[in-house]
């Protein structure tokens, strides 16, 4: 059957045919040979392949390419390039439940599955459907003030209050469900995501926690005193950051969305109603994963 999109262009998508976007990072040196081993395998198989239109210029597949991918019927998305290019294909799809399978070419890449070493016998599991759609918690990021409540994104990883132009450490007052947690002098507050534990907030000093655990992790940047620690929470839990110091505020969702607010905002964190659906194949162990990641010789990372 064919699907139509909003454009009026007409895509041959038969019964029972894979629909399946391909988004490479063009930064990365070997995107181009992964976009022609993932052609060559799918040629002649049950498989549509598409791309936005830029990179599908970019890598010579004008024909693949389409004005926007994210309004047309989509089974699976591959990103190509590290967890970064993962989490912003999750976040161009976090409305339609599209899940999306990375190809590490990153340093750690803790979400992208695929090594570029076994990239063709993965795709040939994602052809019969052997792999796992994990569902991982989103948080979502908001600011108040006297004008009411706004929001501004979801997050896979963390939303991340800092410092604007100023110097100097911010006053925040750290409230959980209402409750007045504490306050705290640093140059910043990390709430993080068990998907996230593995990115800022260790950096930070935060735990590791497994993705399949649902709460949020609250890391204090650079603290000015002992007595704040991080703290793990409920997934359910709500998050309110208040500052109380005339500073500029930078609010960054997973390192891609800034927003500059004023310190009358104040900054809330909850739960997004929506998750990110990230593919797995079953013979990775998240624990093995990591030991290879962050204590062994992982491979390609190096």
């Amino acid at each position: 059957m064919a699907r139509q999109n909003i454009f009026g262009t007409v895509f041959g998508v038969e019964a029972g045919m894979m629909q399946i976007a391909v988004f490479p990072n063009i930064s990365k040196r070997r995107s181009g040979e992964i976009v022609d081993r993932i052609f060559n395998f799918y040629r002649n198989k049950d498989v549509r392949l598409v791309m936005p239109a830029t990179e599908a210029r970019q890598f010579r597949k004008e024909e693949y390419g389409l004005p926007c991918v994210e309004r047309v019927h989509i089974d699976m998305a591959l990103s190509i390039g590290g967890d970064g290019t993962l989490i912003g294909v999750c976040r161009r799809f976090r409305e339609q439940g599209v899940p999306v399978c990375g190809i590490n070419l990153g340093t750690l890449g803790f979400l992208a599955d695929i090594e570029p070493r076994e990239l063709e016998s993965r795709l040939a599991k994602i052809l019969v459907g052997e792999y796992i759609v994990e569902n991982r918690l989103l948080l979502s990021g908001f600011t108040s003030n006297e004008l009411g409540e706004r929001f501004l994104g979801n997050a896979i990883n963390d939303v991340v209050i800092s410092k604007g132009d100023s110097r100097r450490m911010l006053r925040m007052e750290i409230y959980v469900n209402d409750t007045h947690l504490t306050d705290c002098k640093a140059d910043g507050l990390i709430v993080s995501s068990p998907t996230g534990s593995t990115a800022y907030s260790l950096s930070a000093g935060g735990p590791i926690l497994n993705p399949n655990i649902r709460a949020l992790i609250i890391i204090p940047i650079c603290p000015h005193t002992f007595q704040m620690r991080p703290l793990v929470v409920s997934e359910d839990d709500e998050v309110k950051i208040k500052i109380a110091a005339n500073s500029d505020l930078v609010v960054t969702l997973d390192g891609q969305e800034i927003f500059k607010l004023p310190p009358s905002d104040e900054v809330i964190v909850r739960k997004s109603r929506t998750t990110a659906q990230i593919v797995k194949f079953a013979d990775k162990n998240y624990y093995d994963v990591l030991k290879a990641k962050l204590w062994g010789t992982g491979g390609d990372w190096h």
